[in-house]
């Protein structure tokens, strides 16, 4: 009975773990590189926003509204991802980066995490832009600013999850941003949910993929089928040894082994 939790909490973050334990073993803070560096500019635009010079420049690269227009607004997100909000400590901020970043770095690569999270951050600008606009949302929130990682976040952690069967892991973090609505219902929740949306999307399109390579029969490009020739090969090459054996054992009486050996061979 007390060894339950031990095996449910394998069973749960077991493949994640091993996932991760080995690349930060051997490498060390070498196996999560673009997740320093993200740490390390997250710091450095909180410093930056907060000097009386350095405070329009970041709000000009970075800061994302519905109320923009939306070439900008796709310019501005990636850079969004890194810059923290003014009303939250930036603590948290970088705390959500090296934590769960680094957890992506090493399961999916840095490439694919860079891709999911600007995916759930570039899905919650969405939403408040076609909220505003079906009058699901006030019109005053085209002037709120968005910024921070925390849609990103939220979207890989929901990702890495289901990626690696910690789906309790994944229904917790879902759980948590629907009480996050109801108990404070502003912009940043509801981008929240908008971001596990496109992260649920990823993963089935993910899942759908490696089913659609594993199924039976369907041949990988390049592999040629039962009996094809080879570019360049003549019809008499692709004859196969069993065909060989096959003609031999069929030959006549006269032509045998047996039959070829002279008189004295055959006395014993």
């Amino acid at each position: 009975m007390r060894h339950r939790p031990a095996r449910w909490a394998r069973g749960e973050w077991g493949p994640l773990y091993e996932a991760v334990r080995g690349p930060l073993v051997r490498r060390r803070w070498r196996a999560v590189p673009m997740t320093l560096a993200a740490v390390c500019l997250t710091a450095v635009i909180q410093v930056v926003q907060n000097r009386p010079w350095g405070y329009r420049p970041v709000q000009d690269l970075g800061a994302v509204r519905a109320e923009d227009p939306l070439w900008l607004a796709l310019l501005r997100t990636p850079l969004s991802l890194f810059v923290p909000a003014l009303d939250l400590p930036v603590w948290g901020a970088l705390a959500q980066i090296l934590l769960v970043f680094g957890i992506a770095e090493i399961c999916l690569g840095r490439w694919r995490t860079l891709a999911v999270a600007y995916v759930a951050t570039l899905a919650g600008t969405l939403y408040a832009r076609v909220g505003i606009h079906l009058g699901v949302l006030p019109a005053s929130d085209a002037q709120v600013v968005d910024t921070g990682p925390s849609a990103a976040v939220v979207g890989l952690a929901v990702f890495v999850s289901l990626r690696h069967h910690a789906y309790v892991t994944a229904s917790a973090v879902v759980l948590a941003m629907i009480v996050e609505v109801v108990v404070k219902p502003n912009l940043a929740g509801k981008e929240h949910l908008a971001a596990i949306a496109a992260a649920l999307a990823l993963c089935g399109g993910a899942r759908l993929l490696r089913r659609r390579r594993r199924r039976p029969g369907r041949r990988r490009p390049g592999q040629r089928r039962p009996g094809q020739r080879r570019p360049g090969q003549r019809r008499s090459d692709q004859r196969r040894p069993a065909d060989a054996v096959s003609s031999a054992s069929v030959l006549p009486p006269s032509q045998s082994a047996t039959t070829r050996r002279g008189r004295s061979h055959r006395r014993s």
